[in-house]
């Protein structure tokens, strides 16, 4: 009889120590790791005329999502040169996500 109550009190102290250390593998957010664009400039910021200039070091296409300061996508371009046109946006604050390649950025963009 003793046996059994020693079996059921290792396999009770085992379980309760196993537990808490599997939850908590369970329950790890995977890292994402963004790889930086190269040399990204955005100027003029905050825009003005109605044009905003985007480059890299790479510069190549890129694709460029605008959201509200709400998280609503606001515009989606792809943009093969410089010149962006934002004539469109009305005067406030929006977040830009552009990619390049496997390269992600997100920058904030004013508009006046």
């Amino acid at each position: 009889m003793k046996q059994k109550y020693l079996f059921i009190f290792f396999l009770v102290c085992f379980l309760i120590v196993a537990a808490p250390a599997n939850a908590q593998e369970s329950d790890r957010v995977p890292q994402r790791t963004e790889i930086p664009i190269d040399g990204l400039s955005i100027y003029p910021n905050p825009v003005t005329g109605g044009k905003v200039y985007i480059s890299s070091t790479r510069n190549q296409e890129k694709i460029i999502e605008i959201y509200n300061v709400l998280g609503k996508p606001v515009q989606k371009t792809r943009l093969r040169g410089r010149e962006m046109d934002v004539s469109s946006l009305t005067p406030g604050i929006y977040i830009l996500k552009i990619q390049e390649g496997k390269a992600k950025a997100t920058r904030k963009l004013v508009v006046k």
